[in-house]
């Protein structure tokens, strides 16, 4: 009994393990190489432009309902929400009348996301309606991401704010590893 419980649950174990596809449709084509688990949640994937070679890790988040764009080379991590729209103001205007509402209501935010190429947002970071991330961005863990921020900004808090420059940190690996700075130069100069 014991044999068939284990192999039972092993089973079942296997079937139900998060797991990546490779791939996925984009406005603009099919992405071959990105990667997204099978446990995110993505709200209007058709309003979810995707880059190429992004991964979006597992427990994430995406709300597309007005349009997210990720671009190339972006790494979303686990348990990562993008929003694009908020209501948290309107339901505390409205009370119950907030369920009853068909017009347009005050206070219900919806702007679109974008982020930047080459961008990396760390695990449990929320970013709000309306961000903007430039190219080559980094998010910290936990990180409450609302606003507009220029290419290669460090972010980090609740709310975030600008700590550092990528251009910084990447400059000790080139000195390491100059041999990559070909690659490096390519998508920075490209996008």
């Amino acid at each position: 009994m014991f044999l068939l419980k284990f192999i039972i649950g092993r089973i079942w174990t296997f079937l139900i393990r998060p797991r990546f596809f490779w791939g996925m449709k984009s406005p603009g084509g099919f992405r071959k190489n990105s990667r997204v688990s099978t446990t995110a949640c993505i709200f209007y994937p058709e309003r979810l432009k995707l880059g190429d070679h992004v991964y979006i890790g597992q427990f994430c988040f995406i709300d597309a309902q007005v349009g997210v764009e990720i671009g190339e080379g972006c790494q979303i991590g686990w348990w990562t929400s993008i929003l694009n729209h908020s209501s948290h103001v309107a339901i505390r205007l409205y009370g119950k009348e907030y369920v009853n509402q068909k017009k347009q209501m005050a206070a219900y935010f919806t702007k679109p996301v974008k982020i930047g190429a080459y961008s990396f947002i760390g695990p449990h970071a929320t970013v709000m309606p309306g961000t903007v991330l430039g190219k080559g961005t980094l998010v910290s863990a936990y990180s409450m991401v609302n606003g507009e921020y220029p290419d290669f900004a460090i972010l980090s808090g609740n709310p975030a704010t600008q700590v550092g420059d990528t251009r910084d940190l990447d400059a000790r690996y080139l000195r390491r590893d100059p041999e990559l700075q070909k690659n490096y130069d390519e998508w920075v100069n490209r996008l």
